[in-house]
């Protein structure tokens, strides 16, 4: 069993997320880096969660892991956030939940848009993921303002950070604690032409709190990043 499930994680070309699977078997993704850093709840027991740009599962699974009663899992697969491999849509996903046995009434998936999130279509959660989307996405407030309207609780949002680095000043020149959001219109962040923004920690909470979360909290993954990949931030709003 372990050496099918293995022979299957291998025929797939790229793996976002690193999964611990049953049988010691581990897809061979790279992120989450510092999944302690995100601020996630350890004990997450009978709330309903909605996990947006899930892409392999990562954090779906965590959430089930964690007590989650359910998880939905939204994702757009008409964007490729930069990513060159062909992306296999629900593959991963379904692998991995197939292997932690999770049902599909507790463990849905649907291709969606953030901006068609509402009551009506997916209900109301407790919890909201929204990790290493919103500076791909064209209409970032926007975004924001929908998961708002679905989340009776708690939203956490990881993001590209400004705060130290700035594509047209260099690493260290970035904005600090400014309420700056950079536009990047073609592709000067990384390279990457679906890299649309990058605000402050400090703007990025500021957003949050717009959207309708009055209790916000916001930290840096490192403190001092002497990498670029390194230049990321985190927020926590709770209403």
């Amino acid at each position: 069993m372990t050496s099918n499930l293995q022979a299957k994680i291998s025929e797939i070309p790229f793996w976002y997320h690193r999964i611990t699977l049953p049988g010691g078997v581990t897809t061979p993704g790279w992120a989450p880096k510092q999944p302690d850093k995100y601020g996630v709840a350890a004990d997450l027991t009978g709330l309903r969660v909605l996990d947006v740009g899930a892409w392999d599962g990562y954090w779906t699974f965590e959430a089930l892991r964690r007590g989650a009663r359910e998880v939905v899992a939204i994702d757009d697969f008409s964007d490729s956030a930069g990513i060159d491999a062909k992306r296999v849509e629900w593959e991963t996903f379904d692998l991995c939940r197939m292997a932690l046995g999770h049902s599909e009434d507790r463990c849905k998936r649907i291709e969606m848009s953030v901006y068609d999130v509402s009551p009506e279509r997916l209900g109301m959660f407790d919890v909201v993921f929204f990790f290493g989307t919103i500076y791909h996405l064209r209409h970032p407030l926007l975004a924001l303002d929908k998961l708002s309207a679905v989340c009776t609780s708690t939203i956490h949002v990881e993001s590209a950070v400004s705060d130290d680095y700035s594509p047209y000043r260099d690493l260290g020149l970035g904005h600090g604690g400014h309420l700056v959001m950079e536009f990047y219109p073609d592709a000067q962040y990384g390279d990457n032409p679906t890299n649309w923004w990058a605000p402050t920690s400090t703007c990025l909470a500021h957003m949050v709190r717009a959207a309708g979360f009055q209790n916000t909290s916001f930290w840096k993954a490192i403190d001092a990043p002497t990498r670029v990949p390194e230049c990321r931030g985190f927020v926590k709003g709770t209403k």
